[in-house]
């Protein structure tokens, strides 16, 4: 577990004085926030730009292990006093419930959607050493090179291991080996480091940093647009691949239950962060796509409609129940 500790500082603070405290006395204690993912990944961005920094102490704890589902369930089964929440993404809130045998949290049932932050798109990307320059090449190498290629995602079941899996349905290419993680983080490390070939993460900036350096070679990012922070690259439709959709949003749930009065401050300070220039700046300049009109009703129809678009997909695959 890593915990780091915020205060009235920075980007997230920048809510504080807007809005009026709610006539109760809250919070009364530090606000845990429960990252389900180890430090260092994609979410490290977003997760210090939120509201809840103007509300006071902030522990952010890094909570790894089973794609997110470990930190997703301490949250969902946490007291709805306010005190606790989760920076969720599309892996904790729709995909891992939809593919567990026994699901430990019904995401529609345990959570209350508080505002969706950002959009991070997948990509695919290999090491300098893959002789693919071009995302129709890598399809040609792995087709040509049956059973050499493995790719790295940040655990079973998360939209990284989801988006590699349609790539390999999509394409034709079976033999293409999964190799799970426990975040995006140690997965990216061992990419740069020649360890494993492949990998399919979402758009962040240590990513956008190693492609800079030449050490991988981003060669498609799964989303309808280029990214605003490296448009050169270009997307999968683009690239051959149609129809290879995949993203994850990031955003901020609370357990079910939460007074109303604390989800709609929160929601508020978080809308109004986001509203910054400089907010948004940080957040494209890391991959991502900031989401600016988002709260609780949209962030509940977010989930909804993930829930629909990937449940076919999942079943399609043929993604065996963890």
């Amino acid at each position: 577990m890593n915990r780091r500790d915020f205060g009235k500082s920075g980007l997230a603070a920048l809510a504080a004085t807007a809005l009026p405290f709610p006539a109760f006395a809250y919070p009364d204690r530090p606000i845990r926030l429960v990252v389900p993912f180890s430090p260092g990944g994609a979410t490290d961005v977003v997760e210090m730009l939120m509201g809840l920094g103007s509300l006071g102490t902030v522990i952010v704890e890094n909570k790894g292990g089973a794609g997110g589902i470990i930190g997703a369930t301490e949250v969902a089964r946490a007291q709805p006093d306010g005190h606790t929440f989760l920076f969720g993404n599309t892996s904790t809130q729709v995909l891992l419930p939809a593919i567990s045998a026994n699901p430990p949290y019904d995401p529609a049932k345990a959570f209350a959607g508080i505002y969706i932050m950002a959009i991070s798109p997948n990509t695919i990307v290999v090491h300098e050493s893959v002789p693919a320059r071009t995302l129709k090449e890598l399809i040609a190498y792995a087709k040509a090179n049956p059973g050499k290629l493995s790719y790295g995602s940040a655990g079973t079941g998360t939209m990284t291991n989801l988006a590699g899996e349609h790539f390999k349905q999509i394409i034709g290419v079976s033999d293409i080996t999964h190799i799970p993680y426990k975040g995006a983080a140690p997965g990216l490390k061992d990419l740069a480091g020649g360890i494993i070939p492949m990998m399919t993460p979402n758009v962040g900036g240590p990513l956008l940093e190693l492609h800079k350096a030449g050490k991988v070679r981003i060669l498609a990012v799964m989303a309808e647009k280029r990214l605003q922070a490296a448009p050169e690259i270009p997307t999968t439709a683009e690239a051959g691949v149609p129809n290879l959709i995949a993203a994850n949003f990031n955003g901020l749930f609370a357990p079910a239950g939460v007074p109303k009065a604390i989800m709609d401050r929160i929601a508020t300070a978080t809308a109004t962060a986001m509203k910054d220039a400089a907010v948004q700046n940080a957040i494209v300049n890391s991959g991502f796509e900031p989401v600016l009109d988002s709260g609780p009703d949209a962030a509940q129809k977010t989930v909804a409609s993930e829930l629909a678009r990937w449940t076919p997909v999942i079943k399609s695959i043929g993604f065996k129940p963890q």
